[in-house]
């Protein structure tokens, strides 16, 4: 089961078959047989089929930047990171509804919000792992932000600190490795 329309075949790519060993709602794994441009005999590839999700850089009035400090069961540790979240919409979204998940996102993960006058800028997207999942992250600067009256964080979540960061801050960070996950990575290269 695909979850996403970004992924086409086309220029010598085909999948010839598929057995889905697991799926649910978030995510299937598949074998699939594929030709490629280069090897045009079908080979087989296990695919974790994965919804897209957004990754936002929210930025302060001051212009830092908001990480959260969350629990991640699969690397049992807990990171610094970019406030994220799935796209639950099974079909390919549109630029309004992407935007609507990041804004949703940015409140329940950070309690901020977009200020009167600020401006979700799309940022294009990037595949988090491609050599086993479809999985693409849309990225969005959000400037400026502001603490939320409303906060509504999502139950189940293993946030346990939103912080704010300078330029300099987070470049530290990285060369120390306190930062290790795709998506900040990522918005921080973008």
């Amino acid at each position: 089961m695909r979850f996403t329309n970004l992924v086409r075949q086309e220029q010598g790519w085909e999948i010839t078959s598929a057995t889905t060993h697991w799926a649910d709602k978030h995510l299937s794994v598949a074998t699939e047989m594929v030709k490629t441009p280069t090897h045009p005999k079908p080979r087989p590839w296990t695919v974790v089929h994965r919804k897209a999700a957004v990754v936002n850089a929210p930025m302060t009035e001051d212009g830092r930047f908001l990480l959260i400090r969350q629990e991640r069961v699969p690397i049992c540790a807990t990171i610094w990171e970019r406030p994220a979240g799935q796209i639950d919409d099974n079909a390919e979204p549109d630029e309004a509804q992407i935007e609507a998940v990041a804004l949703r996102e940015l409140n329940e993960e950070t309690g901020f919000e977009l200020a009167r006058g600020g401006e979700m800028i799309g940022l294009g997207h990037f595949f988090s792992s491609p050599g086993f999942t479809d999985e693409h992250c849309y990225f969005f600067l959000a400037r400026p932000v502001r603490p939320s009256a409303e906060h509504t964080p999502e139950e189940g979540e293993g946030i346990l600190e939103c912080r704010a960061f300078g330029s300099e801050e987070l470049t530290e960070m990285i060369a120390q490795n306190q930062i290790r996950d795709s998506n900040t990575l990522s918005m921080c290269a973008r």
